[in-house]
């Protein structure tokens, strides 16, 4: 019998496990992937959005101005990339100048630091790759990059270490109140619980309409990305946004906090929840509408393409609450852009929800801090030869595209919740993000993967399920 069971262990249940751990309660997360950060929230823009956006007075205007201004200070506590680079939103004619004064109004209203609106002049100094189009901007300088990946990945890193129970590969089928306590179906039999929440991305309208009356309705909404090489790095170096439209806030181009250039996401409603696939339809969008804001877009070093998919309720607000009609049912919903900002404060929203319920005690224990995954290239060279003196595996380069070791690959499996597929060594190690996509390295990677777990290599993944890379052995089969 667990005190709470959180559905979904992408970034907004995963912060809430960690904000939740800070209590006397004994929790768990459900996911029916073999990971963390296996749905939204390893496929979107990596934006901490300053707040300009949101409608004053909605929950997501509160929370994503919230978590914007929570993330630097978390992102030293939990030891992942962040970098705040500031945003521009462009106006690229005259006619559209009101509307950049009314977003401007609107930050203001949200309450979003030193925002201002500059005139060609100082657009083109910031960034010299502007449209020759472009006649103002909104400048946010709050605004910030993150490695979405590993925001993820610490806060379920450090809820783990503050006693949360993770299970992976289990996926909920059904959610059933029996008299004071709720009931979670899985395919890995029933899980008991005194209250759920509901974090489960595109599916939190499936779990919330088999308890509630009131149903909502969530779209899967398709975004394509490109992600160009790091030998365009500096192409831009703040995000650029177009002004917002009915579907958000258009195509952006963005430099990443590890060197890349990502431009993107198109905005297509779809009914498939599982509907990642891109298109070249897609692609050829995202490439003509990012040009309206910033030319010579070096596509000729596109290393990959990607969709994610955003959960958008058709209120179009998030939905952070217990339900009327299903007490000890917290709704964790409708959390699209700007979720990812706004996970730090949805974390803390929902643990203050749960310990109002429970009259929880706040533990004398909680571990604070999280130390990510050693990266070599940031020691002295009197340093990393002394590592290497004392773990050669740090010493052996095995993804050449990112220079990433061996002994970092087997960090990153032996952590709490470690990797156990090639997706889950890149997302923590990014070996197999660089030019040649994995094409060099995973053979070795899967190596180390089965060597370090005890498995036959031919039981590794690439993400999980049936997603094997081996079928046999060639000499066997001769």
């Amino acid at each position: 019998m667990y005190d709470v069971v959180i559905i979904g262990a992408g970034v907004s249940g995963c912060a809430s496990a960690r904000e939740l751990s800070r209590f006397d309660l004994n929790i768990c997360v459900v996911e029916m992937e073999e990971d963390v950060c296996c749905g939204t929230s390893k496929a979107n823009s990596a934006i901490v959005h300053a707040g300009f956006d949101a409608k004053p007075g909605s929950l997501k205007a509160k929370l994503n101005v919230e978590g914007s201004k929570m993330m630097e200070k978390l992102s030293r506590e939990l030891d992942f990339h962040y970098k705040k680079n500031g945003s521009l939103v462009v106006c690229i004619n005259e006619s559209e100048r009101d509307n950049l004064n009314k977003l401007y109004e609107r930050g203001i209203q949200n309450g979003v630091k030193d925002l201002r609106i500059i005139e060609r002049d100082e657009l083109i100094a910031l960034e010299p790759n502007i449209s020759d189009h472009a006649v103002a901007a909104l400048y946010a300088p709050t605004g910030a990059i993150v490695c979405p990946f590993g925001m993820n990945i610490a806060f379920a890193e450090n809820a783990a270490a503050n006693g949360v129970e993770f299970r992976f590969d289990t996926k909920v089928i059904g959610v059933e109140k029996k008299e004071n306590r709720w009931v979670v179906q899985t395919n890995q039999g029933e899980i008991e619980t005194k209250y759920v929440v509901n974090a489960a991305g595109v599916y939190a309208d499936v779990f919330h309409n088999m308890v509630s009356a009131k149903k909502i309705h969530i779209t899967p909404r398709r975004g394509d990305y490109c992600l160009l090489d790091r030998s365009v790095e500096g192409f831009v170096t703040h995000t650029i946004f177009q002004l917002p439209g009915q579907f958000g806030k258009g195509v952006l181009v963005t430099p990443t906090v590890h060197g890349n250039t990502l431009i993107g996401p198109t905005a297509v409603d779809i009914e498939d929840k599982e509907g990642t696939n891109t298109t070249q339809q897609g692609i050829d969008e995202l490439t003509e509408k990012a040009g309206n804001t910033v030319k010579n877009l070096p596509m000729r070093q596109v290393i990959t393409s990607f969709a994610g998919l955003r959960a958008h309720e058709d209120s179009g607000e998030f939905i952070i609450e217990e339900l009327e009609d299903a007490k000890g049912f917290i709704d964790c919903a409708g959390i699209a852009s700007p979720g990812l900002s706004s996970a730090p404060a949805i974390g803390k929203m929902v643990a203050s929800i749960i310990r109002d319920l429970t009259d929880a005690k706040e533990r004398d224990n909680f571990i604070t801090t999280r130390k990510g995954i050693l990266d070599p290239k940031v020691l002295s060279k009197e340093e990393y030869a002394a590592l290497i003196q004392e773990k050669p595996e740090y010493g052996n380069i095995i993804c050449r595209c990112e220079m990433i070791t061996e002994g970092e690959i087997m960090d990153a499996i032996h952590r709490p919740l470690g990797a156990k597929s090639l997706d889950g060594v890149k997302r923590r190690t990014r070996a197999g993000m660089g030019r040649c996509q994995a094409g060099f390295c995973s053979p070795k990677t899967m190596e180390i993967l089965a060597r370090e777990r005890g498995v036959d290599p031919s039981e590794i993944t690439k993400s999980g399920g049936e997603s094997k890379l081996i079928v046999g052995v060639n000499k066997d089969r001769l």
